[in-house]
């Protein structure tokens, strides 16, 4: 827990105290109506958590006591591995996010099509996986730009997001580009390990409430782990949103 929300804790359970004595004086309230009337105020008292994102982009809020988390998958559409992710998210009522790239949109149109008919947040994420900041800025916002147009003509909506291949962006792009960026709070690894388990450990080690989870479809042991992931944090009590659903404006 950061130390400033701590201290303000702290400081609002001492001022609800404080209270209830005030009440034990005047209303002759016992002491065990008065641990109630603590314990009632504290948990009824709604927290808000926030924490930036690793790559220093759009932060990951949570609201309500509700434990929330996004999935969102990088790089796709695969059209063996994607297809495997969507059957394993519907048959477990989970809505994901998919930055896709536009060589794979142009290749898997249909893919693109069961993507948005299963509710799922699609982003942009270029057209090739290249540092948008180590291009022409007009070459970068033409893949961009090309990539958007894609996915529009075959869903008929433009994606609002983009995600920058390697959490790459700069105030130049940043002005540019009419889409919000979005980045990560957890990042699997997943392209790394190439392990199902040791990749669910890591994200299951770290996640909590209103984190952003960063992974891939086009990989078999990511689609194990990232159902491994969704199984185990269901039963944790948590739901799973899409990302736009976790930023600050």
């Amino acid at each position: 827990m950061p130390f400033r929300q701590a201290v303000w804790e702290l400081e609002m359970e001492g001022t609800m105290i404080k209270e209830a004595r005030k009440l034990l004086a005047v209303w002759g309230v016992d002491a065990v109506l008065l641990g109630v009337l603590i314990c009632t105020a504290l948990g009824g008292r709604g927290r808000w958590e926030e924490r930036e994102a690793d790559a220093g982009g759009e932060a990951a809020v949570r609201t309500d006591g509700e434990k929330s988390v996004a999935l969102t998958f990088d790089d796709g559409p695969h059209q063996i591995y994607t297809w495997r992710l969507l059957d394993g998210l519907q048959e477990r009522g989970v809505k994901a996010t998919f930055f896709l790239m536009g060589a794979n949109v142009r290749e898997n149109p249909d893919l693109v099509l069961e993507i948005a008919a299963g509710g799922h947040l699609i982003g942009n994420h270029g057209y090739r996986h290249e540092d948008m900041t180590k291009g022409e800025l007009e070459g970068m916002c033409e893949s961009i730009e090309k990539t958007s147009k894609l996915i529009q003509e075959i869903t008929g909506k433009a994606p609002e997001y983009v995600r920058p291949p390697y959490g790459s962006w700069n105030d130049d792009l940043e002005e540019a580009v009419d889409l919000t960026p979005v980045f990560w709070s957890v990042d699997s690894l997943d392209w790394k390990y190439q392990d199902a388990d040791q990749i669910a450990r890591r994200v299951l080690a770290q996640v909590d409430d209103g984190d952003i989870i960063l992974m891939h479809d086009i990989f078999s042991a990511s689609v194990d782990a990232a159902l491994e992931i969704v199984d185990t944090l269901l039963d944790r009590g948590y739901t799973f949103v899409t990302a736009d659903e976790l930023l600050v404006d």
